[in-house]
């Protein structure tokens, strides 16, 4: 999107004037002189816009010192004698209107020059601007060839979804270069750093919850799908991340049985549309302690930790054994502990409140540990939570809330002793093939919110089954499976990952991606509701999905079926890994 700058030549009588003692050789070219007297000249400005403004800021430079400056729109700051700053936050124009002021500058001898002009963050000095969005990405993942889907490009493109999602510093090797610096005041509330992490879906609340259940599932298929990570050749992005939100984990843990787990009020957050890296609203933080604590959120955390390690293992011994320690200490916490997080972290409570209790992760972060250590304690601990809280029987999905699939298939893997398990990671696959409800499509729709993600969450489970459960059944889970994520891909008619496919989703609920430049036309609501695709491309996030009709529309402003989460990606990561083995 290009913008062009009208340039105002200087009337007959402006040149008199500057023949008259007003200095104007040097003059930006966007403003002229329209009246001078003594000590005095007034100036005018004029651009015109191609692209919407709500709030106009004008840094001037002059050639020698100014006494002072009028700006009679709105403010002015004088930052030194040559340097002055204009604002007017009333100010507001659409692509082709007329950016027009004036001003009145003071001096006390020679005539000061106006030698730079930065409107809204572009030099137009010489009448030339470009206020545009910062140039939309090409995918970075390239294509393989592979059939009939090309799992190997969806990979990599999942781990490009991460990398949007990211919060605080960005490194030099960030590939999604539409987004910046944010948040980096998080945690100066509390007096800790907190920078980091990942925003959780569309909005940008750092909630510890979904993002630790996000962690330890990409470690999950890291470790258990490692060969086709390897064969897509996105191990190493793989890793990254899951180190972006372990990072922030260990920051989050401040004290013994003191863990942050949520940065940022839900509800005033969402109320904000526009870029991570232009937010003014508080961003408090929460935290758990002994004397409000959280077993849910600790052992999701601990587990996160302990399946973390194990992916760093064998390539950074030191970061593994460190999140190995603070995972040890986060299970007792929660153990020892106990309390549902969203009681003391109240704010959570209308956004990802754990319906299913504490006991399915007391079960999950022991298996972890138990995986990670071989300590027998933690396998102990497993089977004391598994009888306590029932974990066996009634699991419907997979999800951030519910691990009872997950305990299944860990249970499976790491207790030989029993065939329980086994028996109940069957039970649960045969209710999704057979009694589950589907839509019109076929895809297995276990929830209106995030239908898709729960779809890619039980074909994981179906998949790891087929590689590592009953061997006699693989085919089975893995046809089923495959079905399933094909639908995602594009078997509905229309891919629901955005940037792949045939006619993929381009109007993701995502606020950044949303954002076109200047940021404030983001802010004064249009990035909202233009009808158009998303300036940016969001590659490889998972959009929520269809009703229970199969009905969908790519509709911005609809968060239940088209916005998108790092929750719906984490096991729809694993379940691309595992197809592409089978490829």
């Amino acid at each position: 999107m290009g913008v062009f700058v009208k340039i105002l030549f200087l009337s007959l009588a402006s040149l008199a004037l500057l023949q008259s003692g007003v200095e104007g050789s040097d003059m930006c070219v966007c403003f002229s002189i329209r009246s001078a007297w003594n000590g005095n000249y007034d100036a005018d400005f004029s651009v015109v816009a191609t692209t919407r403004f709500t709030g106009l800021t004008v840094h001037l430079t002059f050639d020698i010192p100014v006494d002072s400056l009028t700006y009679f729109q709105g403010d002015v700051e004088q930052v030194d004698s040559t340097h002055f700053t204009l604002t007017d936050e009333r100010f507001h124009a659409a692509p082709g209107d007329e950016v027009t002021f004036g001003i009145e500058v003071h001096y006390t001898d020679q005539s000061p020059t106006i030698i730079d002009v930065v409107m809204n963050g572009e030099n137009v000095c010489d009448g030339s601007g470009d206020w545009t969005t910062p140039t939309n990405i090409e995918n970075p993942c390239d294509q393989t060839g592979m059939l009939p889907y090309d799992y190997s490009q969806v990979l990599c493109m999942s781990y490009v979804f991460y990398e949007a999602q990211r919060s605080g510093k960005l490194p030099a090797d960030q590939r999604v270069t539409w987004r910046g610096d944010s948040a980096m005041g998080d945690g100066s509330d509390v007096g800790h750093d907190l920078t980091g992490g990942y925003y959780d879906a569309g909005d940008h609340v750092k909630f510890g919850f979904p993002m630790a259940y996000t962690a330890t599932v990409l470690s999950w298929g890291l470790i258990d799908f490692a060969k086709g990570h390897e064969i897509a050749d996105q191990v190493d992005f793989g890793r990254a991340a899951v180190k972006w939100a372990t990072d922030y984990f260990l920051k989050a843990y401040t004290d013994h049985y003191e863990l942050y787990g949520q940065v940022g009020k839900g509800q005033v957050d969402h109320n904000y549309w526009g870029r991570p890296e232009d937010m003014t609203m508080e961003r408090p933080a929460y935290k758990i302690d002994a004397s409000a604590p959280g077993s849910d959120l600790a052992a999701e955390t601990a587990a996160a930790l302990a399946a973390a390690s194990m992916v760093f293992q064998e390539v950074d011994s030191a970061y593994s054994s460190k999140m190995l320690t603070v995972a040890k200490e986060l299970y007792a916490f929660a153990d020892e502990d106990r309390e549902v997080y969203s009681n003391s972290i109240t704010d959570a409570a209308d956004f990802y409140k754990s319906w299913s209790g504490y006991g399915d992760e007391l079960c999950w972060g022991a298996l972890w540990l138990y995986r990670a250590t071989g300590n027998e304690a933690y396998l102990t601990k497993a089977r004391a939570a598994w009888d306590e809280f029932d974990l066996g029987t009634d699991a419907i999905q997979f999800s951030w809330d519910d691990k009872r699939a997950g305990c299944y298939c860990l249970f499976t893997l790491l207790d030989k002793d029993s065939k329980e398990y086994q028996q109940s990671l069957e039970n649960f696959l045969d209710y999704l093939m057979n009694d589950a409800p589907y839509t019109p499509q076929g895809m297995v729709f276990l929830d209106m919110w995030g239908a898709n993600r729960h779809c890619a969450n039980v074909a994981y489970i179906a998949l790891w089954a087929a590689q590592y459960g009953d061997q006699s059944k693989s085919d089975k889970y893995r046809e089923w499976a495959q079905g399933q994520i094909n639908i995602l891909l594009g078997d509905s008619g229309h891919s629901f990952v955005v940037g792949y496919g045939v006619d993929p989703p381009a109007r993701p609920h995502h606020r950044s991606s949303s954002c076109p430049w200047p940021p404030a036309s983001c802010t004064d609501g249009w990035a909202q509701q233009q009808p158009g695709p998303n300036p940016h491309t969001l590659f490889g996030a998972l959009v929520g999905g269809p009703s229970k009709d199969g009905t969908y529309s790519d509709d911005r402003n609809d968060y239940v079926h088209n916005e998108v989460a790092c929750d719906y990606n984490a096991a729809f990561t694993g379940a691309i890994a595992a197809l592409v083995e089978l490829n």
